[in-house]
């Protein structure tokens, strides 16, 4: 299991919020919903999205942008449109002054704008949690990513266009797992094309690489670099050099903090107990697993359950 199969599998998309924006000029959103990551795909028009302190970069017709939070941003018709709509946590949209503006600009079922045949059309779709999984493939991203239209072949666009709008039985679910697959097609895309993240690009190495997905594969084995070095056919000390070298991290350290982020997302499933994730994990005792989990995160796993709740 890779990086991007960790993130499909692990942090899915829960009820996440989706959105069909149709507007005209002149038009321009402050969001503040400090989410920890949207992707917005332009349908129809055209869209400038910048971040404080950041050149509005254009966005046409067939372009996705992954935009990485909390820092807030805007989205306009163009760079010099004042604010109209302030999105704030919990996705609540008011006026700068405060003014709620959710049934007045509503337009249909996840459909919101200020007008119903707007020139410009925009799809978003806002993970407003992140579980730990993927918190190390989302920091390796800039705060705005920009895919290009005939940069890559993604049909789960026009899927997700087609899907937004209806309010089927089990809707959500769908929806969120067309979010889940446009993410990662996203990242995938870009990684492919940008500089990726040592550990990242470790998994096309025939050992490193292997050694990687045993460790994401199965986290509660009581590995030793030794036991990981005899799995991949190399000595001890060349598993250990090489890994350290394209991944950054020796291979202990390196599945710590695997084993780590995955028992928070795990913590924050219905039912899950400390002792349960900590054992799903590879970690004997549950004293242990909390010393390292909150020498990591600075919280305990209760806490973190409680703060996610």
């Amino acid at each position: 299991m890779d990086a991007l199969v960790g993130f499909l599998n692990g942090p899915r998309a829960r009820g996440a919020f989706l959105l069909r924006s149709v507007l005209d000029p002149p038009w321009s959103l402050r969001i503040r919903d400090e989410a920890p990551l949207t992707i917005m795909a332009v349908v129809r028009g055209t869209a400038w999205v910048a971040h404080d302190d950041e050149s509005p970069v254009e966005m046409r017709a067939g372009d996705v942008a992954v935009i990485r939070g909390p820092e807030h941003y805007t989205v306009a018709d163009a760079p010099t449109t004042p604010p109209q709509v302030v999105i704030h946590p919990g996705q609540v949209c008011t006026t700068p002054d405060g003014v709620n503006v959710a049934d007045s600009m509503s337009q249909g079922v996840r459909t919101w704008g200020n007008n119903p045949n707007g020139g410009t059309v925009l799809l978003t779709g806002t993970y407003e949690g992140a579980g730990e999984i993927s918190r190390r493939l989302v920091d390796a991203l800039p705060p705005l990513v920009v895919l290009r239209d005939g940069e890559w072949d993604c049909p789960v666009i026009p899927l997700l266009a087609a899907e937004i709008g209806k309010d089927d039985f089990g809707q959500e679910a769908v929806l969120d797992r067309l979010l889940d697959l446009l993410v990662v097609a996203a990242l995938r895309a870009w990684f492919a094309r940008h500089e990726a993240p040592a550990w990242y690009r470790a998994h096309t190495d025939p050992i490193v690489g292997h050694a990687v997905r045993l460790l994401h594969n199965n986290p509660a084995h009581p590995w030793t670099v030794a036991t990981l070095a005899r799995e991949v056919g190399v000595s001890r000390a060349a598993l250990a050099r090489r890994f350290s070298d394209l991944v950054g991290e020796p291979p202990m350290a390196f599945l710590t903090g695997w084993r780590l982020a995955l028992a928070a997302d795990l913590l924050l499933e219905p039912g899950a107990t400390v002792g349960a994730v900590a054992r799903r994990v590879g970690y004997t005792s549950p004293f242990t697993f909390s010393t390292a989990f909150k020498r990591r995160y600075g919280t305990s796993p209760q806490a973190h359950r409680h703060a996610a709740a």
